[in-house]
Order: C-alpha cells, then sequence, then structure tokens
C-alpha cells in the first residue's frame, strides 16, 4: 500500500513537472478619483485674541486671563471628516510648548479642551465639531514683566489625519 502511494505521489509530481509554464499577458486597469480638501479658516479673515488693556504683571501666571480663540472652520470635498489642526509659530525661549510674544519673559500657552497643547503640535478633531482653544499669558518662572502692550503671530492650518 506504501509502495503504491509513493509511486502515485512520484507521478504526480512528475507531470507537474514535466508540464509547460503558463503565461498570460492581460492588461490591469487602474482607476481612482484624486479629490482636494478645501478649508476656510476663519472665512479667510485674521483670528484676533484680545486680553484686553487690564492685564497686571504681577497677575500673570498661566491661568488667569484665559481668552477664547473665535475662530470658524468651513470644509467642502473632504473625502473624510477626520482633521488635524496645528497653530504654528515660534516657541517662547523659556517654554517651547508657549507661543514666543514681542516681551521678553512673555508667551502665550495655547489650551485646548481644558489641556494645555503645545505650539507646533497637531491635534485631531473630527470636523464639523471644532475643538474650543483659549489661550493664556505666561511667562518666565522668577521674571518681572515690562508693562506695555505686546503681540504675537502664529497660523492656524487644518489638514486631514
Amino acid at each position: 500500500m506504501r509502495a503504491a502511494m509513493r509511486r502515485i505521489k512520484m507521478a504526480v509530481v512528475l507531470l507537474l513537472l514535466a508540464a509547460p509554464p503558463g503565461w498570460a499577458n492581460e492588461p490591469i486597469t487602474v482607476k481612482g478619483v484624486i479629490q482636494t480638501m478645501s478649508c476656510v479658516i476663519n472665512g479667510g479673515k485674521e483670528i484676533d485674541v484680545d486680553f484686553g488693556s487690564t492685564l497686571k504683571t504681577t497677575l500673570i501666571n498661566g491661568s488667569q486671563y484665559k481668552t477664547k480663540v473665535a475662530y470658524t472652520v468651513s470644509c467642502s470635498g473632504n473625502s473624510s471628516n477626520a482633521l488635524k489642526m496645528q497653530i504654528k509659530g515660534t516657541a517662547a525661549g523659556f517654554d517651547g510648548t508657549a507661543l514666543a510674544t514681542d516681551k521678553t519673559d512673555l508667551g502665550l500657552a495655547l489650551i485646548k479642551g481644558g489641556k494645555k497643547q503645545a505650539i507646533n503640535g497637531w491635534f485631531n478633531f473630527t470636523y464639523p465639531t471644532l475643538p474650543v482653544l483659549e489661550m493664556v499669558p505666561v511667562k518666565k518662572a522668577g521674571a518681572t514683566l515690562a508693562t506695555g502692550d505686546f503681540n504675537a503671530t502664529a497660523t492656524l492650518m487644518v489638514d486631514v489625519q
């Protein structure tokens, strides 16, 4: 019985080895659609965050004077609502996660959903629900801030996850 099985296996192997190779030449068609995502941030206008004129340098502590960032995002042509956002700008020298201002030892921390978010870091969100963003003044530990106006500049960016 074993000898018969060996002969059958050997015959199958020999038949497979003796069979001519099969070749086929068929064209492959690949199709797709390239879409561009189009998002308009704040209607194409600048986003201003005004802290007012009553800030006291001694009260700047990273929680006092928290101000909401009012903005809009309108997107079309998205294949997905899974988006990501970034506030791109120059980091403060004393805190790499805060946005630098034109005042020495003064920066602006970004707060997203109640938690500090690093400047230049991406974070995910699901469109059309926009993240709640706030900015809060921060200062270098032990610094005495000079009085006067201050400014900072950053770019809000939106992309597909």
